[in-house]
């Protein structure tokens, strides 16, 4: 390792930490015991998930299952959306080629088999398991730490139903954690979809490796920077940390999965529909004032030199960082189903492979400003009483999960 790219790291990491303090409630009574465990953990975990030859072969496994499971998606959708007995069929084969419907069944399959595997307890062993870890390193309770885990697996909105019972007891510290979680992290669901975007891009990178990659790394650094930004040592515990069981039966897990994930894939396509509109809107307008100063003005450009010193935090180098700048700010002003895109389709030699890498785990998240929408109303309608004080967090969490997936890409390319 040479000794500029070590000081770019070492920067790095002080950098994406010095950012987050200017928004903490009581800078004084910081405890930077949990920045160094954040840190710790993150490379800890990053050199298991990246570097074991055991690991890397289960995701291997994994990743022969994601194939199985597109093409029995593609099996499913091709029944319902199929080809009618026409000689003429051109233009319903491409219907399975666009996103609506080559890419959404896949959010509605997976969330099916989330569901499945969350009733079997396959999926509450491992997030008890990712629980307990961040209970001890980052003292937090039970319900809190259940809740945080279990984003790496289930929605933004489901994990917290997890721990209903307890959220209107949940500190402030507690609420942000539980929000800068969810939308630092990809649910299982969306990951599949997303992978069905990037896989030509990265063809020969097992992209379900890195996707649970990230949203494992992603939860250490949430606590960690919702500690910075609330410091507090309250703790909501309890003996029962909360009921894993959300479904009464395999047939509830398979009907309640399918309708949470068609619900999210309208979600997603509506949403889409919207914001590619504005920015096509946005655009337009300032490439119209731009043109009377001789500038080719658009949003991504402006996101880029917003984002590109952080993109150079992350290890990025600066010549790349305006690309990984426009990337990251289309990912938080819209979504990472805008951003992904983008990133597959960049013309090559714009990144190099490692800040494709490094840029690919700071997209992993749904840190955007609809999210938080999303979790206000999600939350809040759990518990009304509540919303005050998720909407008073609210801008925080959107802050800390942002520099929490950036602080990912950060650990991820110290291994690659």
């Amino acid at each position: 390792m040479n000794i500029p790219f070590l000081l770019h790291i070492i920067i790095g990491f002080i950098g994406l930490i010095l950012i987050a303090i200017p928004f903490s409630n009581n800078r004084r009574i910081i405890n930077y015991k949990y920045i160094l465990y954040g840190i710790l953990s993150q490379l800890f975990l990053a050199a298991i998930l990246l570097k074991i030859p055991l690991v890397i072969n289960f995701f291997e496994l994994l990743g022969n299952g994601v194939t199985i499971l597109q093409n029995a998606t593609s099996e499913g959708a091709s029944f319902v959306f199929g080809y009618p007995p026409s000689e003429n069929i051109s233009k319903y084969r491409s219907l399975l080629e666009t996103f609506a419907f080559g890419v959404l069944p896949y959010i509605i399959v997976m969330s099916c088999i989330s569901a499945i595997l969350w009733h079997w307890g396959i999926l509450p062993f491992i997030v008890n398991i990712i629980s307990r870890v961040c209970q001890k390193l980052f003292n937090i309770g039970g319900p809190v730490g259940l809740g945080a885990a279990a984003n790496v697996f289930i929605g933004q909105v489901e994990a917290p139903l997890l721990i209903k019972p307890y959220i209107e007891k949940l500190s402030k510290k507690e609420l942000l954690i539980l929000m800068t979680a969810g939308m630092a992290t990809v649910a299982g669901s969306v990951m599949v979809a997303l992978i069905s975007i990037l896989e030509v891009q990265f063809e020969n990178v097992n992209l379900i490796q890195h996707f649970l990659t990230a949203s494992i790394l992603s939860i250490p650094a949430a606590i960690m920077y919702a500690n910075i930004m609330i410091p507090s040592n309250e703790i909501t515990d309890s003996n029962d940390e909360g009921s894993t069981k959300v479904y009464s039966s395999t047939m509830d897990a398979i009907t309640t999965g399918t309708t949470q994930g068609s619900n999210i894939a309208v979600s997603v396509g509506t949403i889409l529909i919207a914001v590619i509109a504005l920015v096509y809107i946005v655009n337009a307008f300032l490439g119209t004032v731009g043109g009377y100063f001789g500038l080719d003005l658009s949003i991504e450009l402006l996101l880029g030199y917003i984002f590109a010193p952080i993109t150079w935090l992350m290890g990025i180098p600066w010549s790349e960082a305006l690309v990984a700048g426009e990337l990251l700010g289309l990912k938080t002003t819209l979504n990472e189903f805008v951003a992904y895109p983008a990133l597959a389709n960049l013309e090559p030699g714009l990144l190099s492979e490692r800040s494709k890498l490094i840029t690919f785990y700071s997209l992993c998240g749904f840190a955007n400003f609809s999210s938080v929408g999303i979790l206000i109303s999600g939350i809040g309608a759990m518990v009304p009483e509540r919303k005050n004080d998720l909407i008073e967090v609210s801008f925080k969490a959107l802050v800390a999960a942002t520099l929490a997936s950036c602080m990912t890409g950060l650990v991820v390319g110290c291994f690659i």
